[in-house]
């Protein structure tokens, strides 16, 4: 039996699944694992209870535009909880059709607004008949660390105040292709449109989200041991 427990929240996973993102699941139970660790996985969905402090870690996937309506309108419940999550420096990483959500909002690809939650200040506009499809490497200037990974996404997402963005871009599009980053940090939540999905080829970004659920469930506990542990390489 591992020592340490942690419960990780999936949001609208039962809607936001497209592109094989759930595998992020994966990549942490499976770097939790070699920290001595267990993640417990639940699926919050629509018309269910989202209760902040059930929950340690949380990954919300992206979709279709159909799927993402649905969300919107049912997230708009959940905000308050989400935003207190967020702001209790819980780690979240979410992707595509997440991070839109947690912003103000995004244009389908009918132009109609899609309103998001606004916990995050970026928002984000359609492009017409075109897509950003391929590989995609970034690097992150305050840990130094490259990340790579695979883009496709209609939408172009513009950073707002008090985010910073994931990475700059060496290669690919990023967010918009005009301001040259990928993704968004704030606190202790990660967005980026990387599929692939991003934490099995990014293995130091998972060790991170894992560590700092730690730390805040276990504060008084020592985890020189885990820092330690050496990932995957990046490929």
């Amino acid at each position: 039996m591992a020592k340490y427990r942690l419960n990780l929240v999936h949001l609208y996973g039962d809607l936001l699944n497209t592109y094989g993102d759930v595998g992020n699941i994966l990549a942490l139970q499976y770097y939790a694992r070699q920290m001595d660790t267990e993640i417990e996985t639940t699926v919050v969905s629509t018309e269910d209870t989202f209760d902040d402090t059930d929950f340690d870690i949380a990954f919300f996937g992206g979709g279709q535009d159909y799927e993402q309506v649905i969300v919107s309108k049912d997230i708009q419940s959940k905000k308050v909880e989400i935003q207190k999550f967020i702001n209790d420096d819980k780690p979240m990483l979410a992707i595509c059709g997440g991070y839109q959500l947690l912003g103000h909002y995004y244009l389908s690809a009918k132009g109609e607004r899609i309103p998001g939650i606004g916990v995050l200040n970026h928002y984000t506009i359609n492009q017409h008949d075109s897509r950003f499809i391929g590989d995609i490497t970034i690097k992150n200037e305050e840990t130094g660390e490259v990340y790579h990974g695979f883009e496709n996404h209609s939408g172009m997402t513009f950073l707002g105040d008090g985010e910073k963005p994931l990475g700059t871009v060496i290669s690919g599009k990023g967010n918009n292709d005009k301001d040259n980053y990928e993704g968004a940090i704030y606190k202790e939540t990660y967005c980026s449109y990387f599929h692939g999905p991003i934490l099995t080829r990014n293995g130091l970004l998972a060790k991170r989200m894992i560590l700092k659920a730690l730390h805040n469930k276990y504060p008084n506990e020592d985890f020189s041991v885990q820092e330690q542990y050496q990932v995957l390489p990046t490929f």
